[in-house]
């Protein structure tokens, strides 16, 4: 018989949703864009369900919850802490990982990962906007461009223009006064990726990076923004096309884990 199980990562501004099938191969996989305190929970667990053809979340061998809003989910009895289940995921899409740096909606993290893939330690940012993905969203909406734009922008710049405030209002007003100016958009967007680089490489450093590095995250896959952590680090930044839901890989395989221990 196989075993299914989920992870579900509730961030502040999005749900991710994972299940594992024996906890080696995925097979379903849901991303909402709203988190806590939204329908998005339980609009991504009923649509990871559905692609395996199962309606509830009792129907599957277990279920672990993770993320800002992991307590908040009464179908999903089992939480774990975020930093565990990105630990755990990186280490499944990525074995050789010994460094993860993880920029969410409303703070950033760098965790430094033992060789059994281990949390060793980590430090985090979550006392201001700045270095976030909630910080993209704000300089996005001032440029009047889409997020998934920012990318393709970051690659056409020409000239490095430096976006010295470190908070998000300050840069704010700052974007403002280089469009003002007349500065092209692309060259502001390149100066944001690069002062998040700093800000995020500067709390990196912290803890000691060394290779691999992996980027986790919904930002990672923002390439601007890898290769402007690349530059401020020295590193290159492994990333994968479940990068975002790396939370909820490390969440279902513990679920799993849970699982075999109890049905051995």
């Amino acid at each position: 018989m196989s075993i299914f199980t989920m992870g579900i990562d509730v961030g502040s501004t999005a749900s991710k949703c994972i299940i594992l099938k024996d906890g080696k191969e995925i097979v379903a996989k849901a991303v909402i864009s709203v988190g806590t305190g939204t329908s998005g929970p339980a609009r991504a667990m009923k649509e990871a369900l559905e692609q395996i053809g199962l309606s509830s979340v009792s129907e599957l061998q277990g279920a672990v919850a993770t993320g800002y809003g992991r307590n908040s989910l009464a179908e999903v009895p089992a939480q774990m802490s975020e930093l565990s289940c990105h630990a755990k995921g990186a280490y499944f899409l990525f074995p050789n990982v010994h460094s993860i740096i993880d920029i969410g909606g409303q703070d950033s993290k760098a965790l430094k990962i033992g060789d059994n893939g281990m949390l060793e330690n980590f430090v985090m940012n979550d006392k201001c906007a700045a270095g976030t993905g909630r910080f993209l969203d704000v300089i996005a909406k001032v440029l009047e461009v889409n997020l998934e734009d920012l990318e393709k922008l970051d690659e056409k710049s020409t000239v490095d223009v430096a976006i010295s405030s470190t908070c998000t209002v300050f840069a704010e007003s700052e974007v403002i006064s280089q469009l003002a100016k007349g500065t092209k958009i692309e060259d502001i967007v390149k100066g944001i990726h690069t002062a998040i680089a700093s800000r995020v490489g500067s709390l990196a450093k912290r803890i000691g990076i060394k290779d691999d590095v992996v980027m986790t995250g919904g930002v990672a896959l923002n390439k601007g923004m890898v290769r402007a952590l690349e530059r401020n680090l020295g590193f290159k930044l492994h990333t994968n096309e479940y990068c975002q839901l790396n939370g909820a890989i490390g969440a279902a395989l513990f679920a799993y884990q849970k699982y075999t221990m109890t049905h051995q």
